[in-house]
């Protein structure tokens, strides 16, 4: 019996590998952080498309085919598992894929302030001071906060990208496919927000332990000179601080959240409400 397979998305620094490392600690789960998989999709639709003169060549059901076969034979080692969670941004750029290929599929979109997002990457640049970090372009790009910071929220790049993408999916016909989770609620409670999310997802409940949660990955880190990236500390907790933004930035990002605000949007919330 294959795998069900669900979707972990929504915005970077929000939560996403948390959750992954809290559900790996069930058995029946796989999860981990970003995949390939969905890079490798978007190369196969590409190669797939009328830019390839050989696509007349490609039926409908050879396209679904293909598309599928990367998800099987990317998760055959993970094939006893009973649930798996592919975690990548650009699943909520593509709600109509998901629903095609799997019809039961959920997208859970890790969220979270964007003033703090941009405070949290702009913490571990500044941890990694000595490094050159590649989530920037050029030396323009990584000159101040105030660069760094309007990079970071392009269109096309780390949080830009994301933040559009999560937009387009809450206000989208498909959006009671997702289930929005705060990470500052899953910081301070996460064992009613597990209990609300195996709800969502119609699953057995399991008793997860929030003092000694696991997971890291150093070599990819390493290679974004950004340590500590994905390390996830043992200990789920929300740690109150200071901002290390200046005042105007914070002021600028403060108030993106728009899945705070009442809407026609059908996506299922775990969100704190606005003080």
């Amino acid at each position: 019996m294959s795998p069900k397979i669900h979707f972990i998305s929504g915005l970077p620094r929000s939560g996403s590998t948390l959750l992954a490392a809290l559900l790996r600690q069930n058995p029946r789960f796989h999860a981990s952080m970003s995949t390939p998989v969905g890079s490798l999709v978007n190369r196969m639709l590409e190669a797939m498309s009328e830019d390839n003169e050989y696509s007349v060549f490609i039926s409908p059901e050879q396209k679904r085919a293909m598309i599928s076969g990367i998800f099987s034979a990317y998760y055959q080692p993970q094939a006893e598992k009973a649930v798996i969670f592919d975690t990548n941004r650009l699943w909520c750029s593509k709600l109509s894929l998901i629903k095609e290929l799997f019809p039961g599929a959920k997208v859970i979109c890790c969220v979270r302030n964007v003033a703090w997002i941009m405070d949290s990457i702009e913490r571990l640049v500044r941890k990694n001071s000595f490094d050159v970090s590649q989530l920037f372009n050029n030396p323009t790009e990584r000159a101040t906060v105030y660069t760094r910071t309007e990079a970071l929220s392009q269109g096309g790049r780390l949080v830009g990208f994301a933040y559009n993408a999560l937009k387009e999916a809450f206000y989208s016909e498909e959006s009671e496919r997702l289930l929005l989770v705060d990470y500052d609620l899953l910081a301070q409670n996460p064992e009613k927000v597990l209990s609300l999310f195996y709800q969502f997802l119609e699953e057995e409940p399991f008793q997860h332990d929030f003092e000694n949660v696991q997971y890291d990955e150093p070599e990819f880190d390493n290679r974004l000179n950004l340590k500590g990236l994905h390390k996830v500390r043992s200990k789920v907790e929300l740690q109150q601080r200071q901002t290390i933004l200046p005042p105007d930035l914070f002021i600028q990002f403060n108030g993106l959240s728009f899945w705070t605000t009442p809407s026609n949007s059908l996506a299922n919330l775990i969100v704190a409400q606005p003080k």
